[in-house]
């Protein structure tokens, strides 16, 4: 069954007769089409592709099996006919729709057509990977495996943040893939902030730096963190590593298919809460990962959707001491029919890169 097909089945769920696609990676997943405009409707007998000028031979190429059509310059008024008669309830993403576009879309649209609130529908069926998508992913993961070897026979201390991201990003690049969001790369006290934007500070000896990375290879994202020291390291930040590493390998034990993402959340949580560092993990423990880095399911602490086979999660506890440092150690996981699979390659042994 197509993508497409399995879309138009979720419609009923929705008393929905349309499905239309406005989401540039939604309509990659469904279509196949990679380039930058470009919309679809979708129902049980419709397979409606819209495209503009620049991208007719490109969607020719990439989208099969649908209606293609070159919409005229005021782009979003083909959507004024071409509608199956009747009176349709035609779903659209509203969490991609702002409150103009859904306007001008009101405002083109016939009376006849109900625009109906639809978001979702093909995210779901996104976070849950196909055979071909796992390998895509389990291929970038491999590839940034490779960029963290070659950084493990460099030195970290005494080179900026900032360089030490940009030589990440172009080893990527060199083998073919692009980041899949801007590298972090925090040291010292700057590895207490999660999302820590590289700056031009040297990293210092005989600490923690944080480096979290991800490839998108072939439109497919990874995304895998380690925490490695620069010397001989504190007390209190070699217990975080220590704390970090159990708990982390305590939350890839529970993840298969049955659980809610809260209840792998908790198992991280509770051990570091345990420990007396629960005020310093405040994020998530992890999330989905496919053609975007940030997707469903979520392990979080308000998840509650079930983990099936076919999820690819990440699995990153963290403890961030203010003024002191962070440790966060981050494996890419698929959930597999009676357990998982990790794809990330890089060891997680505390590694001590001078």
């Amino acid at each position: 069954m197509s993508r497409a097909d399995r879309v138009a089945e979720r419609l009923a769920e929705r008393e929905l007769d349309l499905l239309l696609i406005t989401d540039l990676v939604n309509l990659r997943y469904v279509t196949g089409f990679t380039g930058s405009n470009g919309m679809a409707v979708v129902g049980r007998d419709v397979r409606r592709f819209v495209t503009d000028f620049r991208y007719v031979e490109q969607a020719a190429q990439q989208v099969r099996d649908f209606d293609r059509e070159q919409g005229p310059q005021d782009f979003v008024t083909a959507l004024g006919d071409g509608w199956p008669d009747g009176e349709l309830r035609v779903g659209f993403e509203d969490q991609h729709v702002s409150v103009r576009s859904h306007g001008r879309l009101r405002e083109v649209i016939p009376d006849r057509v109900e625009l109906v609130p639809a978001g979702g529908i093909v995210e779901d069926l996104r976070a849950v990977k196909e055979p071909g998508e796992i390998e895509r992913i389990a291929a970038a993961a491999e590839l940034a495996d490779e960029v963290y070897g070659l950084l493990r026979e460099q030195r970290l201390a005494g080179r900026t943040e900032r360089e030490v991201a940009f030589a990440l990003e172009t080893e990527m690049r060199r083998r073919g893939a692009e980041p899949s969001f801007p590298s972090i790369v925090a040291s010292g006290p700057r590895g207490a902030l999660p999302h820590a934007v590289p700056t031009g500070e040297a990293i210092a000896p005989g600490t923690l730096v944080t480096l979290d990375i991800g490839a998108r290879l072939d439109g497919y994202c990874s995304d895998c963190t380690r925490t490695w020291a620069t010397g001989d390291l504190a007390d209190d930040l070699a217990q975080a590593y220590e704390l970090v590493a159990r708990a982390q390998a305590a939350a890839l034990a529970a993840v298969r298919p049955g659980p809610e993402g809260r209840e792998v959340d908790a198992v991280a949580r509770d051990i570091i809460e345990a420990a007396g560092h629960g005020e310093h993990f405040g994020h998530g423990l992890g999330h989905g990962v496919g053609l975007e880095v940030h997707e469903g399911p979520r392990l979080a602490r308000t998840a509650e959707t079930r983990l099936v086979a076919g999820n690819v999660v990440t699995v990153e506890p963290g403890v961030y001491l203010p003024g002191r440092g962070g440790v966060r150690i981050e494996d890419l996981v698929v959930v597999t029919g009676d357990g998982h699979r990790v794809v990330s390659g890089t060891t997680k042994e505390l590694l001590t890169v001078g």
